[in-house]
């Protein structure tokens, strides 16, 4: 009778420490969920934002049509690959608009009017602060998926998250060259 008892104790305890492990990476999941969630917002205010940008700079840039074309082909990669939910495609396209948003602002140095008009420089300021909040979440949506990542292949986790198909998130990455091609920050301030 003692050593029945003692066995289902045993199961009992391993039976809550399975609940348990299966809770935590559902917590997990839904961190990455969330976080993503966070991106995608900023992802869309400011998808939003660029073609009042453009507009506005339209009435000023009369032979800068090619620059302001790639903005928005940028813009359109960006939303589809968002749409997709296809984290490489995204970071890809990130770069390019981070890119074509560079050139932008650059070639708007040589537009006195446009730079000192005052719905372009709320552009500017609102665009460059959704930038910066995009970068933030992005670190904060990798390090929700890092931490999903290595709980489901951690032991004896990995053997919940194989049990109940437990996916790998991926990572929303850019390459080194487009972080280095344009500095925003000192585009914006300039």
């Amino acid at each position: 009778m003692e050593s029945t008892l003692i066995f289902f104790g045993v199961i009992a305890a391993i039976a809550g420490y399975a609940v348990m492990i299966y809770n935590n990476l559902v917590s997990l999941k839904h961190g990455v969920s969330k976080a993503w969630s966070n991106i995608d917002v900023l992802l869309k205010q400011r998808h939003d934002e660029l073609p009042k940008l453009v507009e506005t700079c339209k009435q000023y840039m009369e032979y800068e049509q090619e620059t302001l074309e790639k903005v928005m082909q940028a813009r359109a990669a960006v939303h589809n690959a968002q749409q997709q939910g296809d984290m490489g495609a995204l970071g890809a396209a990130e770069g390019q608009l981070r890119l074509g948003l560079g050139n932008l602002f650059a070639v708007a140095e040589a537009y006195p009017d446009l730079k000192a008009n005052e719905t372009f420089q709320h552009l500017q300021t609102r665009i460059s602060g959704l930038e910066e909040s995009i970068a933030d979440r992005r670190e904060f949506y990798n390090e929700s998926v890092n931490n999903n990542n290595v709980r489901i292949e951690q032991f004896p986790d990995l053997i919940i998250a194989r049990m109940f198909n437990f996916k790998a998130a991926e990572l929303l990455e850019f390459s080194e060259e487009e972080k280095q091609d344009v500095d925003l920050k000192s585009l914006f301030n300039g």
